[in-house]
């Protein structure tokens, strides 16, 4: 089973951190401050280290930080340890110091670019694939829905990195759409925004998209 290194130590990346170990995989997460985590490591059986340790140990790794703080954590993990490796993208570019207006999140990204793409292009060498940043981190392992298997929403450059979270997202509960290049992640990360309304006006979190097909 491959390892999986998780970059960031807030709710999303708990979350999957313990959904990784609960489906057999190897699992360290990492975090500026190693010792902020003990409790939580000790409960969750998962190993803690700085963002450096954390992205050479994993074969896989996923970035779940802050949209502003995604390029400084990755240059701090080191380019040389995300050399060829399949980079879960979770963040979004939401612009923390805009309110949100009726509901709507505003972004820091351009309409013809996306945080992905930004990121793909500081660091060449990594494999990028968008997922997990269209649902809220509750429902990321395991959803359960009387409508059925909800849809994620992935995008990438490459078809073998896709291929291997298409495989995570099966093992998790979530049937997938690939919607194709880097590029794809423009329309992708703004699902979040239309995720996040119903929370925001009427305090409803527990939903998640499905593509319907004929």
């Amino acid at each position: 089973m491959k390892r999986v290194g998780i970059l960031g130590s807030g709710g999303v990346g708990k979350t999957l951190a313990s959904g990784f170990k609960k489906h057999g995989f190897e699992v360290k997460i990492g975090t500026r401050d190693v010792s902020k985590l003990e409790d939580w490591s000790a409960h969750a059986g998962v190993t803690v280290g700085s963002f450096e340790e954390v992205a050479s140990f994993g074969d896989i790794v996923v970035l779940a930080v802050k949209g502003h703080a995604a390029q400084a954590v990755l240059e701090m993990a080191g380019s040389g340890n995300l050399s060829g490796k399949t980079i879960i993208d979770a963040t979004n570019p939401i612009d923390d110091k805009v309110a949100p207006n009726g509901g709507v999140l505003s972004f820091f990204t351009r309409k013809d670019s996306s945080l992905m793409e930004e990121l793909q292009q500081a660091f060449p060498e990594a494999n990028f694939v968008k997922a997990f940043n269209s649902v809220g981190a509750a429902l990321m392992v395991d959803p359960k829905f009387s409508e059925g298997v909800p849809t994620m929403f992935i995008a990438g450059d490459d078809d073998g990195a896709k291929s291997e979270v298409k495989e995570i997202l099966e093992k998790f509960g979530w049937e997938w759409e690939d919607m194709g290049s880097a590029v794809a992640a423009r329309a992708i990360e703004p699902l979040c925004i239309l995720w996040c309304i119903p929370g925001f006006l009427e305090n409803r979190w527990s939903h998640a998209f499905k593509l319907l097909k004929q």
